[in-house]
């Protein structure tokens, strides 16, 4: 490896791996990131995504192997890395009784900043999503797209060097999709890493410009999204998965399904 591609080096997985109890999640898996990529983490329900994902954030322990973020041993670091880190999670319990402006002022602080860093800077992007007149309005009369707005802004206010997203553009409209969207591709433009966690393939497949599959606590595909293609003569990123995970009776599940809702329960 190049002196180049060490400095541009932002995690690293080496042999990661974690147990719950007798059943085993991740497997030595390795793995190397680097400046300015957009990873597409995908794989099905209990491939073992959100246990990498939260091991990396320091949110579970007991792994075996070794997780470097930004050149530090995550297990011997004193943390301080965790400052250069923006995290969405699919599934985020926000202070419904705090206002947008309170909310962002305590993760902001969390992160070192200012109050009025915090202030300035949380007003001009909830203007720029459109939310400037319910800044300080209490969250829990918002709706899953205001919500979603205010943690993406969470996440982003105090400029990270990695973004960890799991399912971000959940609740969103047309509108604002194409606007994260846009706004990711431009943080990546300036050498900024995203880890982005998603179901919804069509969009995994346009923005990631390196794509990692989990399938069974085991990495069995790892490229761009024409790398894979070319490996899997597959047209799009939901039929290389199915292929790769070995999932292939969506049809007849389907078929099946449409054909239960149209019985007919007249009584014999």
């Amino acid at each position: 490896m190049t002196i180049t591609e060490n400095e541009n080096k932002v995690l690293s997985l080496h042999a990661l791996t974690k147990n719950y109890g007798a059943k085993m999640i991740l497997k030595a898996i390795d793995l190397d990131v680097y400046r300015g990529q957009i990873i597409g983490y995908i794989g099905p329900n209990g491939a073992g995504k959100s246990t990498t994902v939260k091991i990396m954030l320091g949110l579970v322990e007991g792994y075996h192997g070794q997780v470097e973020i930004f050149g530090e041993d995550i297990k011997t670091s004193d943390g301080s890395y965790k400052r250069r880190i923006g995290y969405v999670p699919e599934n985020a319990e926000v202070y419904d009784n705090l206002t947008a402006s309170e909310y962002l002022t305590f993760v902001g602080e969390l992160y070192g900043m200012s109050p009025a860093q915090v202030e300035r800077k949380s007003r001009r992007l909830m203007e720029l999503f459109e939310l400037q007149d319910v800044l300080h309005t209490r969250i829990s009369s918002f709706s899953k797209g205001m919500k979603q707005k205010v943690l993406i802004i969470s996440s982003l206010l105090h400029d990270p060097d990695l973004l960890f997203l799991d399912e971000p553009l959940s609740g969103l409209d047309a509108n604002s999709v194409m606007i994260v969207k846009e706004i990711l591709a431009q943080l990546a433009a300036q050498g900024k890493t995203i880890f982005y966690s998603s179901h919804i393939m069509d969009v995994v497949e346009k923005i990631s410009n390196r794509i990692i599959l989990l399938a069974d606590g085991n990495i069995v595909a790892d490229g761009t999204f024409d790398e894979l293609r070319q490996q899997n003569k597959e047209g799009t990123l939901e039929e290389i998965f199915n292929q790769l995970t070995g999932f292939d009776e969506h049809q007849e599940i389907a078929e099946r399904f449409v054909a239960a809702v149209q019985e007919d329960d007249t009584d014999d």
